[in-house]
């Protein structure tokens, strides 16, 4: 598949207003292990987990969260074995879901957050609705095929790939791509989010994530996530991304696995990475979601 990524294209304000906007960086220890966080917003309100997808980071939201924390407190977590987080000689789902629930608490959340996650952090965001039920007040997943592992030519070119050092930081972002490839990605999102995904080391620039992390994730025993989605009861959006991953009869049948039945929406135009292609269309989305559970929040409290 060909990306378009037109170098050319303007930067648009609303990016450059939001990117200014530097998170702040905190850690928390869990399981041994640090787990780094980003986190916008004033501290001690109610507030919002971003969970990233496969290979990715908390930086794949730094165009995101500045527009959610006008009102809520924003943080997203590198989960171990990703970005600045500690490795791990496994990372079974149950472990993410606790470091989610951490970054949470140790981000300054108040009351139950909103866990939203995408792709393989989808997964891990139905993980904390079944293992932390009472402790979130709603779940956004986006595009995340949830009944499977990430697509097969995906797990062989990762399982297949050298680590390998870049001599300068330049030529290591421009061989940035995402996985699954995907029509269009805006390039400024794009050069912003490699810039963030690479660290220097003595041998050279090298990706921010663990490159065994697939291989350990396979050596693990098999989630049942049809069952594992039957005793989440959380209300739930599931975000279909209309160029993305799942088709519609999927998305359906996930959103009916949840024990109370999850909302789908169609993001149109959006590639299985929508902060790539479309992110003002999904904040705009989210949004109105986690809107709709304030007010169901504060009808419940009278």
């Amino acid at each position: 598949m060909t990306v378009t990524v037109t170098s050319a294209m303007a930067v648009p304000r609303w990016f450059t207003e939001a990117i200014a906007e530097l998170p702040e960086h905190r850690e928390v220890e869990v399981a041994g292990g640090l787990v780094h966080l980003r986190c916008w917003g004033r501290a001690g309100t109610p507030g919002v987990v971003l969970v990233h997808g496969g290979s990715a980071h908390s930086g794949w939201w730094d165009h995101i969260a500045p527009l959610l924390a006008t009102t809520y407190r924003v943080v997203a977590l590198d989960l171990s074995g990703h970005g600045d987080s500690a490795v791990r000689s496994r990372y079974p789902l149950d472990g993410w879901a606790d470091e989610v629930i951490a970054a949470a608490e140790a981000g300054g959340i108040s009351a139950r957050p909103y866990i939203v996650g995408h792709s393989m952090g989808g997964g891990v965001t139905a993980a904390v609705g079944a293992r932390h039920r009472d402790s979130v007040g709603g779940l956004v997943i986006i595009d995340s095929p949830m009944f499977r592992e990430p697509p097969e030519e995906t797990i062989i070119r990762q399982l297949g790939r050298k680590p390998k050092a870049y001599p300068t930081k330049e030529e290591i972002c421009g061989r940035f791509r995402t996985e699954p490839a995907q029509a269009t990605v805006l390039p400024y999102v794009a050069r912003h989010v490699a810039e963030e995904s690479v660290r220097r080391t003595d041998d050279g620039w090298v990706w921010k994530f663990d490159p065994e992390m697939f291989r350990k994730r396979l050596e693990q025993e098999s989630i049942d996530m049809p069952g594992l989605l039957r005793t989440v009861d959380t209300p739930t959006l599931y975000i279909r991304c209309e160029l993305g991953l799942v088709e519609r009869d999927t998305a359906s049948a996930i959103a009916g696995s949840f024990k109370r039945r999850a909302t789908v929406v169609e993001l149109a135009d959006a590639g299985h990475h929508p902060m790539m292609d479309q992110p003002l269309a999904l904040v705009a989305t989210m949004r109105t979601a986690l809107a709709q559970w304030d007010s169901m929040s504060v009808r419940v409290r009278r």
